[in-house]
C-alpha cells in the first residue's frame, strides 16, 4: 500500500562518487530547498532507486513527495540517463513508476544549472565586468570541470527553455601565435584539440601545462591540475603560471564566442568546480579584455556582463526553478497526442 502524498518535491544532485539529496515545498516561492541536504556515497547503494527509498524513509516524515526532479552529470536521453562513472542507471520513467510518483524530470547537471540563474542574488555571484544586462534577453552559464559544460536559458514570452549543448568539444580556437604554437603541439597528442580536452577542464589545465613546457622547452615535474593552480598562485612555478593565464584568457574567448553565438545579452556566468577557486587571479587576467575582443562586436560584448557563480548549492536553485516553470498539469499537457492542426480564420 502507498503512502499518501505530500506537497513537496525530492530535489537530488547525482554525481558519479556522491549524491545529494533535499525535499521542497511545492509552493515555496524562493528558490532555496527546505530542509538539510542529505549527502549519499554512490558506492553505498546499488541503485538509484534504493538510495531515494533510503532518504525517504528518513526524511519524508510519513508521507511521499509528488514529483522528483533530479540534476545528473551525464547526457539525458528520452528522461534518462547512464552514468559513466557509476553504475546508476537514472531512468525518470522508471522511478515513477516505482515508487509512486506523479513525476519524475532527469535533467542534465548544467541544464539545471542555467535555470537557477534568474534565481542567484548579489552574494552568489562576483561580477568580472559589463554591464547589467538586459531583461528578457538569454543567459549563458559555462563552466570548466571534469569537463566543460554549456547551458543557454532562453525565455519567451513567460515560458522558460533550458538549451543544453556539448559545446566542449567543439574545435578549441587560437587567438595569438602562441596558443597556435600550443595547439599545434597538443594536435599532435590528441588529434583532434577540444576546448575541453585542450584547455577548459581539469584534463584541459594540465594538458596546457605540458604543452606549454614543451613549447617552451621548459623541464617541470608532473603536477596534477590542483597542484597547477596551486604553484601558479604562490608563484613557485613559471609555467604553471603561464598555464593559468592562458587558461582564463583562453575561457574569455571561449565565453566571448558562445555569448555573440546565443545573443546571450542578459549576461554570461561562470560555473563548474575550477575557477571558483581563484576567483581574484581570474578577475585580474585577460579574461573579460578577451571575452569582449571581438573585432566589429567589442562594443556588443562590452555591454554584457560576465560573473562568477560561487554559491554551493546553485542546482538546488535550479532544480526548484524548473519545477516551479513546469507544474504537473502542464506536463501532462505535453503529453497528450495532438489533435489535428489548427485551423486559424
Amino acid at each position: 500500500m502507498r503512502i499518501g502524498k505530500t506537497g513537496q518535491i525530492l530535489l537530488a544532485d547525482i554525481g558519479g562518487t556522491n549524491a545529494r539529496f533535499a525535499l521542497s515545498q511545492a509552493e515555496s516561492s524562493n528558490g532555496d530547498p527546505t530542509g538539510p541536504i542529505d549527502y549519499v556515497k554512490v558506492a553505498d547503494f546499488p541503485t538509484v532507486r534504493e538510495a531515494i527509498v533510503d532518504v525517504l524513509a528518513r526524511r519524508s516524515s510519513g508521507g511521499q513527495p509528488g514529483r522528483a526532479v533530479l540534476a545528473v552529470a551525464g547526457p539525458v536521453t528520452n528522461n534518462r540517463c547512464v552514468m559513466t562513472n557509476s553504475p546508476w542507471v537514472i531512468d525518470g520513467n522508471e522511478l515513477q513508476a516505482a515508487l509512486g510518483f506523479d513525476s519524475v524530470h532527469v535533467l542534465n547537471d548544467f541544464e539545471v544549472v542555467a535555470w537557477s540563474l534568474p534565481a542567484l542574488q548579489p552574494a552568489d555571484l562576483i561580477p568580472l565586468g559589463g554591464q547589467n544586462g538586459l531583461p528578457g534577453e538569454p543567459l549563458l552559464v559555462v563552466g570548466p570541470g571534469t569537463g566543460f559544460g554549456v547551458s543557454c536559458l532562453v525565455e519567451r514570452h513567460g515560458a522558460r527553455l533550458a538549451v543544453v549543448t556539448e559545446a566542449g568539444h567543439a574545435t578549441l580556437p587560437a587567438e595569438n601565435e602562441r596558443e597556435e604554437r600550443v595547439i599545434a603541439c597538443l594536435r599532435k597528442r590528441l588529434g583532434h584539440v577540444s576546448i575541453e580536452r585542450g584547455a577548459l577542464s581539469g584534463s584541459g589545465l594540465q594538458s596546457l601545462y605540458e604543452a606549454l613546457a614543451e613549447v617552451d622547452g621548459a623541464q617541470v615535474p608532473h603536477r596534477d591540475p590542483a597542484a597547477i593552480t596551486k604553484a601558479a598562485l604562490e608563484g613557485t612555478c613559471l609555467v604553471s603560471r603561464a598555464t593559468l593565464d592562458m587558461f582564463c584568457a583562453i575561457l574569455g574567448s571561449v565565453a566571448g564566442n558562445l555569448a555573440v553565438t546565443f545573443g546571450a545579452r542578459g549576461g554570461v556566468y561562470i560555473a563548474g568546480g575550477i575557477v571558483p577557486r581563484f576567483p581574484e587571479f581570474l578577475a585580474a587576467s585577460a579574461f573579460r579584455a578577451r571575452f569582449e575582443a571581438k573585432g566589429r562586436f567589442q562594443d556588443y560584448l562590452r555591454n554584457i556582463p560576465t560573473r562568477l557563480v560561487i554559491k554551493p548549492d546553485a542546482s538546488f536553485v535550479g532544480l526548484k526553478m524548473f519545477a516551479q516553470h513546469n507544474p504537473i498539469d502542464q506536463i501532462e499537457r505535453t503529453k497528450r497526442p495532438l489533435a489535428g492542426p489548427a485551423i486559424h480564420s
